[in-house]
């Protein structure tokens, strides 16, 4: 079975957008964005997504990354 992975903070620092900066654009909060980070979620909205893509200037691929945990047991 696979896992995502989330990697906003990365796009974060490219973008040089802090995450206050970024809650207030999107309209979610702090401590939700800050579960989002760090992958402490099991789903997130895509309307929430499409926000977050809209502010970063992403596509959700820059933002999430599918790995397949059984290949990488070989």
């Amino acid at each position: 079975m696979g896992r995502i992975i989330l990697r906003l903070d990365r796009v974060m620092a490219d973008r040089k957008m802090s995450l206050k900066e970024l809650s207030a654009e999107v309209g979610v909060t702090n401590v939700n964005l800050s579960k989002l980070k760090t992958g402490k979620i099991s789903a997130v909205r895509l309307s929430t997504l499409a926000a977050i893509c809209k502010a970063l200037n992403c596509q959700p691929g820059d933002i999430l990354e599918y790995v397949d945990e059984d290949e990488s047991q070989d």
